[in-house]
């Protein structure tokens, strides 16, 4: 079924980043460009003569394939000896058109500068983000947004600023020239893995028992990319729809596990919000929890802890034969010790479950209303939780707060040169002050836009304001740049020089505000000299 040799390992998730904002609240507003292939429904061969399907579609992208090709250029190699051959081809043909062009080139290092900008510490090569706005984002060369900025998700928000860039590099790399020589081969991966995608799914389907009506108005989508890398998988869902983005590896593998376990939320979590009387009365279960290794996201949301032991519970039945009973019980059991308390119930009553002509949608509630809530809460409180939790297979995405939202958009329209525009968002949020981090990034953002506009003094006030109170480290430690330069202009050495070593304590560990405050402290900044962030 896995369409490879390779054992299943329930727990073999480490590449998985399965992000589903259980309480979003903005509508999915956009229009996908799908290339040339649908996955529509399958005839299930399972001895029944109902036709059985999967709404689910397998797409490639060129905006997809810009952020990726991007990316690569600019150092992200993560999984490249497993990658097919094609990712180092498209890499190869980048590199020389970067080469023969000063406008490549020049476009190149602007937006490598944005990717090393904007990593965050500890995850160096993560491009879950970028992902994230990819999938907000029409087709090159626009690359306009289908979602209005509000809406997107806070990863989506945080590169933002990335879009300007890309435009440029789409343009001066040849992109458009290099994707469509390249559309052969991702048309093939369509192909090669249709079947093997589908039978995942409809498998799935035939076990759960549900028919291609129960998925009104959703929808599943699988993007390939053999740009990124095989050993990861970003999968989210933005109200009923569900994305997937896989990378096939060097064999010809995509990871089927994964894929399942997202297309199992795909099902199951939409009868999650139809039953939330019955989740609510099993809240308490929480409490006995708070010492499990699991995911916080976990302990703080009944229908999310819920929902991932049935799912656990239908893969330990469904991808471990029933002649493995020990390797059955002792995935249950990891689960269970894990957090998952209720995995063993679920387990057992799929048992019965499997017997039954019933299908999973009109058995589900049936399944929480035989939950004796004291019986598994004395489970509970008797399991010695393991140490470590397996990798961590679903984080809830909470929405960012307001102020987080509006300075990332602010920060687009600095980047964008839209001064005016970023002024009044940061003043805003300044006069809104709500504490936390945004006050000093509102105020780092308007020393900026004072820098521009020549006003040394309103500058200084600003990135003052913004030592006080951010704590970013790079913002931190350019503000103390910044600052230490404006003292430079104004002949207070001493000052400057201060503020020189604090840039350098700051915790940067960007190789260019290392330079830039070691350049301060060997010599005055003096003015006109190319010194931007």
């Amino acid at each position: 079924m896995e369409g490879s040799n390779r054992a299943f390992d329930p727990f073999y998730f480490s590449g998985l980043n399965l992000s589903f904002p259980h309480i979003w609240r903005g509508t999915l507003r956009r229009k996908l460009q799908p290339f040339l292939w649908s996955l529509l429904l399958l005839t299930a061969a399972s001895g029944t003569s109902m036709a059985q399907a999967t709404k689910a579609q397998l797409e490639v992208s060129e905006t997809f394939f810009t952020l990726a090709a991007a990316l690569n250029s600019c150092g992200y190699d993560a999984g490249l000896e497993a990658s097919l051959p094609l990712r180092q081809a498209v890499r190869a043909e980048i590199q020389s058109a970067t080469q023969q062009s000063p406008e490549a080139r020049q476009a190149r290092n602007t937006i490598c500068q944005f990717w090393i900008d904007h990593q965050l510490p500890g995850k160096d090569n993560d491009v879950t983000p970028y992902l994230s706005l990819a999938l907000e984002l029409g087709p090159p060369p626009a690359f306009a947004l289908v979602l209005s900025e509000a809406d997107l998700a806070p990863d989506a928000a945080r590169v933002l600023g990335v879009i300007s860039p890309l435009k440029r590099f789409y343009q001066a790399e040849g992109i458009q020239a290099i994707w469509e020589k390249h559309q052969g081969q991702y048309q093939a991966l369509v192909n090669q893995f249709h079947d093997p995608v589908s039978q995942v799914l409809t498998q799935t389907d035939l076990y759960l028992k549900v028919p291609f009506s129960n998925y009104p108005g959703q929808r599943f989508v699988v993007y390939l990319e053999p740009l990124l890398s095989p050993a990861q998988v970003d999968s989210r869902n933005f109200g009923s729809n569900y994305y997937m983005v896989i990378s096939p590896d060097r064999e010809g593998h995509v990871r089927f596990p994964e894929v399942r376990h997202t297309y199992l939320h795909f099902v199951l979590d939409p009868l999650a919000l139809s039953h939330g009387t019955a989740l609510k009365q099993l809240e308490p279960i929480l409490e006995d929890l708070r010492t499990a290794p699991m995911g916080e996201s976990f302990k703080n949301d009944i229908s999310l802890m819920v929902n991932e032991c049935l799912i656990r519970a239908i893969e330990a039945r469904t991808t471990i034969a029933k002649s493995n009973e020990v390797a059955r019980n002792a995935y249950v059991q990891r689960s269970v010790e894990e957090g998952f308390v209720l995995t063993r119930f679920f387990y057992d009553q799929l048992g019965d479950f499997e017997k039954e002509s019933t299908g999973l949608k009109n058995a589900y509630g049936n399944l929480l209303h035989l939950v004796s809530l004291e019986r598994e809460r004395k489970r509970a409180r008797e399991i010695v939780f393991r140490d470590q939790a397996a990798p961590e297979i679903v984080s809830a995405v909470q929405p960012a707060p307001n102020e987080d939202r509006l300075l990332n958009i602010a920060e687009q329209k600095l980047s964008a040169g839209d001064h005016e525009g970023a002024q009044k968002i940061a003043t805003e949020v300044l006069q809104h002050n709500h504490g936390g981090d945004a006050p000093g990034h509102a105020a780092f953002i308007l020393a900026r836009i004072a820098t521009l506009a020549g006003k040394m003094e309103e500058a200084r006030i600003s990135f003052e304001a913004a030592v006080q109170s951010v704590h970013d480290s790079r913002m931190l430690a350019w503000s103390h740049i910044y600052l230490g330069r404006i003292f430079d202009i104004q002949q207070d050495r001493d000052v400057a020089v201060g503020h020189y070593r604090a840039a350098l304590a700051a915790g940067d560990p960007a190789a260019d505000t290392k330079a830039a405050a070691e350049r301060g402290l060997a010599a005055p900044y003096q003015a006109g000299r190319a010194t931007k962030p």
